[in-house]
């Protein structure tokens, strides 16, 4: 993976369900950002989304907000799931996928008996599934 990219699955409480930070980038300066901005980048695009949300009927929605170099794109599930992705410039068809491939792990995720809706997803399984498709598709 040649960038770095930050993941995050929010619940319908704007609760944080699922949370990836890819390692690959740095800032300018060669810092890393940490999880604490990224997180905070995301977050504060939330007001964004939920607008966007009821305005338009994709699921997809491209570069919703942007800091510095940095985009944050978001996928809204019909039952209010909110999946975003803090990430620098790039195709926007990769990440469309990623989204989709994404809510298709999800929703296996919430058929399991034992996951209840809205709570931290800690699988290893679905965690490596993520990861994988961020080094493909990202």
């Amino acid at each position: 993976m040649n960038m770095a990219a930050y993941v995050a699955i929010i619940g319908t409480k704007d609760n944080p369900v699922y949370e990836l930070e890819m390692a690959g980038g740095n800032d300018k300066q060669g810092k890393s950002l940490g999880a604490h901005l990224n997180q905070f980048i995301v977050h504060a695009s939330l007001d964004i989304v939920e607008q966007v949300q009821w305005t338009s009927n994709a699921f997809y929605v491209r570069s919703i907000d942007q800091f510095h170099e940095l985009y944050v794109s978001a996928y809204i599930t019909p039952s209010n799931m909110k999946f975003m992705l803090l990430h620098h410039a790039q195709s926007s068809d990769g990440i469309k996928t990623f989204f989709q491939e994404i809510h298709e792990l999800y929703i296996k995720t919430i058929m399991n008996p034992f996951y209840q809706p809205n709570e931290p997803i800690k699988s290893q399984a679905f965690d490596l599934k993520v990861r994988s498709l961020a080094r493909k598709l990202l």
